[in-house]
């Protein structure tokens, strides 16, 4: 045996233990978040574009997505620190256990949305004037727990703002059939999102927060299955018009699939089923995706 063998090992880098505590602060090996986000993001775009919409634009959306799911984090977790550390599941996130502070976090974010906002610069005076109601939307979201029985509904709005930023960076404009999505895809998030707070139900109630999972009550999955279908029905009326056929049926038929399979996860409301309902969630908008993409270039 060397004496080197008896040397206890040399820590770590202090950047390398900062980068690692950034990566967990954005979620960084949990993808299902900005997942969720960019399925419908990418549907609209192509929608917008009637196709394949150039690489300049999806790499600008893929990673804007990215960036401010990364930035709202930031800032979901400074509003809900005082929250987070009465929940066993979010008890050992990096603001809420103190390694991190919230000053450093809400820098973090603001940087993370700077780059996003460039991003944006690159495209149109529409997605640009639009970004700002994207950012305060996104900001605001975090403290509606605070007083709102259905919080979920203002995420809805934040998760689905990439839609009419799609259609202004291609068309300049944002038509009523943008917004109309934006108001399909809201069910869709507060479907999964309320599924999400049927997994802290417990927990939220004992802390006094609003969500969903408890203004709904016993109704809770019926509820869940209501705003999937909705979400589904409007989304198709939507998009039939402009890219209906048998590829985008068969997506919306695989869609559906996985809503019974979510109803078998979520109908007795254990925090395993619920949970995995609610992160593996973002297959339902990759298959609508798949399928418009298919439409449009095999159809």
């Amino acid at each position: 045996m060397q004496a080197s063998d008896l040397m206890p090992a040399s820590p770590p880098p202090a950047w390398r233990t900062r980068l690692a505590l950034y990566l967990d602060l954005i979620r960084w090996d949990r993808p299902a978040g900005w997942l969720l986000l960019l399925w419908p993001t990418l549907s609209a775009l192509w929608l917008a574009a009637g196709g394949w919409p150039g690489w300049h634009l999806l790499l600008v959306f893929v990673a804007g997505t990215v960036l401010m799911r990364s930035a709202g984090c930031c800032v979901n977790d400074v509003a809900d620190r005082e929250f987070d550390r009465h929940v066993k599941r979010t008890a050992q996130r990096p603001v809420t256990s103190g390694r991190v502070g919230p000053r450093e976090a809400l820098a973090v974010g603001a940087a993370l949305a700077l780059v996003a906002f460039a991003l944006v610069l690159t495209t149109s005076a529409a997605a640009v004037a639009w970004s700002f109601a994207a950012l305060a939307v996104a900001v605001f979201y975090p403290y509606t727990k605070r007083f709102f029985a259905m919080p979920q509904a203002v995420l809805g709005v934040a998760f689905s703002f990439g839609i009419p930023m799609a259609f202004a960076a291609v068309r300049g404009e944002v038509p009523a059939l943008a917004w109309g999505l934006l108001a399909a895809n809201l069910f869709w998030v507060l479907a999964y999102d309320t599924e999400y707070a049927m997994v802290d139900r417990d927990d939220d109630l004992r802390i006094g927060i609003q969500t969903s999972a408890i203004t709904l009550g016993r109704w809770d999955v019926a509820a869940v299955l209501a705003f999937y279908v909705l979400h589904l029905a409007l989304w198709t009326a939507l998009v039939w018009p402009h890219a209906g056929g048998p590829w985008f049926a068969a997506g919306v038929a695989a869609a559906a699939a996985q809503v019974l399979w979510h109803a078998r996860l979520i109908r007795d409301r254990t925090r395993e089923g619920c949970f995995r309902a609610f992160r593996l969630n973002h297959w339902l908008g990759a298959t609508l995706f798949g399928g418009l993409v298919l439409q449009q270039a095999l159809g």
